[in-house]
């Protein structure tokens, strides 16, 4: 290979410092035959070859201007020990001794800042997020020994701690210890590219604190809250790198696709309408109130949450043919700690939409008919709102699931009870999915009236939909007798 000595001739050089050397030879960049990292650069101080490899030529190039600068523009002498100029040498050393003097910023009061930072701009149920995500990873980045609190109360203490409202406040009673452990006994934040430390992190991520495999969605979920803020910690320098770049693991828990088990059918879904309306018949007619509310879930495919934000004003129910549900405001539930406005739930555009957008939804007459008897028995709520409770406050997610809990045992039989047959209300908007895509509606109408994209109603919907089966066997029994024909 060949060499260059780039030393001007005739520049007069001063002795070197003990253990630094002006013998410093500097070589073109060459090809190292390496896919990844291509380019090599190398050079020789006081005999001893140095180099480093990468991955585009403009990097190398790069790099060796910056020697060859130390060397002639100014005059730098090389360390023996390192082979970096004396002024890389001695940054090095400085940043090393800034490290040393302050303290490694610790887990706990990372989230604190990073949560602090997205605050704003967030959602409460993104915020809610958040504090799930960290909290899992918080178990993993505390130290284990005597006197540890119990799990359950460190995720508790974690989530009360980073609400930036409570910064600076005394936690509650039950949750002392546990956030006094949280606050001490926290890793730094740098141990997170410790491999066994991360392996750790990793599981907390899979599982529950029973030690039941996590949903997918809810891995998924987790996953995507540390990423971020990993990435926010590397680009401002808190950490070297992205422990999640490189990493494989298989994806533990649900595929996200929907199971055919907790599909109703048109007599079910009807019994569960009915059965409703006898929950606490007794007790400000609970059910009675909610079984509109669960039929725009059963037959537009609504949210819950959309359900719940639903206005008269959003409401076309004419007194013959379709009517139209214009969507506009979800009421997603969280708790108060994460929203603005101290509610229970938040108020938000539609989801996976911009805020101003809207989405209308064609309903036929028989939930029209729904909609109108429970219009002129209850009238509306506060803010026009269609569903409310006894105070016409907005609905609460645990009022509709526990009707819906006691509305599933007068419906069903025993062993369906114990079944996933609906066992959620959000089951009610699968339910209502599967039958418009068997029933011929195309895919990409269905996602447009459901507010999904069409890739989503592909994938999550695809086995629900009836004679695939039959129409794929159809076709090879076809191509089977055409070949008996061949031969």
């Amino acid at each position: 290979m060949s060499q260059e000595n780039d030393t001007p001739a005739g520049r007069p050089r001063g002795s070197a410092r003990q253990g630094y050397t002006f013998d410093v030879k500097l070589w073109k960049i060459s090809k190292t035959g390496r896919k990844s990292r291509p380019w090599r650069l190398r050079w020789v101080v006081a005999g001893r070859v140095w180099g480093d490899t990468f991955a585009t030529y403009p990097l190398a190039e790069s790099r060796r201007n910056e020697l060859w600068h130390a060397m002639n523009r100014r005059g730098e002498a090389f360390e023996i020990a390192s082979g970096l100029p004396e002024s890389e040498v001695r940054a090095a050393a400085e940043t090393a001794e800034a490290a040393d003097a302050e303290p490694p910023l610790r887990w706990f009061e990372f989230c604190r800042k990073y949560v602090a930072r997205r605050w704003r701009t967030s959602a409460a149920k993104t915020r809610e997020g958040m504090a799930d995500g960290l909290a899992a990873v918080a178990l993993a980045m505390v130290r284990r020994g005597e006197g540890v609190p119990e799990d359950t109360d460190l995720r508790l203490a974690f989530r009360w701690g980073i609400v930036p409202a409570n910064a600076g406040e005394d936690p509650p009673a039950e949750l002392k210890a546990a956030y006094e452990w949280l606050t001490v006994e926290d890793r730094p934040l740098v141990d997170l590219v410790d491999a066994e430390v991360f392996d750790d992190v990793v599981y907390r991520l899979s599982y529950r604190l029973d030690g039941t495999p996590a949903a997918g969605e809810t891995f998924k979920r987790r996953r995507r809250v540390l990423n971020t803020a990993i990435e926010h910690a590397v680009e401002a320098g808190e950490l070297p790198e992205n422990p999640f770049q490189g990493a494989r693991r298989k994806r533990v828990g649900s595929n996200d696709v929907v199971d055919r088990r907790v599909l109703v059918n048109a007599v079910q879904g009807r019994q569960l309408l009915t059965a409703v309306s006898y929950v606490g018949s007794w007790d400000r007619n609970r059910g009675r109130r909610l079984v509109a509310f669960f039929a725009v879930l059963y037959y537009a495919g609504l949210r819950p949450a959309e359900a719940v934000g639903l206005r008269l004003s959003d409401c076309h129910l004419p007194e013959e043919g379709w009517g139209t549900l214009t969507l506009r405001e979800t009421r997603p539930v969280s708790g108060k700690q994460w929203t603005d406005s101290g509610e229970r739930h938040d108020r938000r555009g539609l989801k996976a939409r911009e805020a101003s957008t809207d989405r209308p939804v064609p309903i036929p007459p028989v939930l029209i008919a729904i909609l109108q008897a429970h219009l002129k028995e209850f009238k509306t709520a506060k803010e026009g709102r269609v569903f409310g409770n006894e105070r016409g406050e907005v609905v609460g997610s645990s009022t509709y699931w526990r009707v819906w809990e006691e509305a599933r045992e007068y419906a069903l039989p025993p062993e369906r009870v114990e079944s996933p047959l609906a066992g959620r209300p959000y089951d009610l908007r699968h339910a209502c999915i599967t039958r418009w895509l068997n029933a011929g509606v195309p895919i990409a109408e269905v996602a447009r009236r459901v507010g999904n994209s069409p890739e989503v109603i592909h994938r999550r919907y695809h086995g629900c939909i009836d004679g695939h089966e039959e129409a794929a066997n159809a076709k090879i029994t076809k191509a089977l007798e055409e070949e008996g024909d061949m031969q």
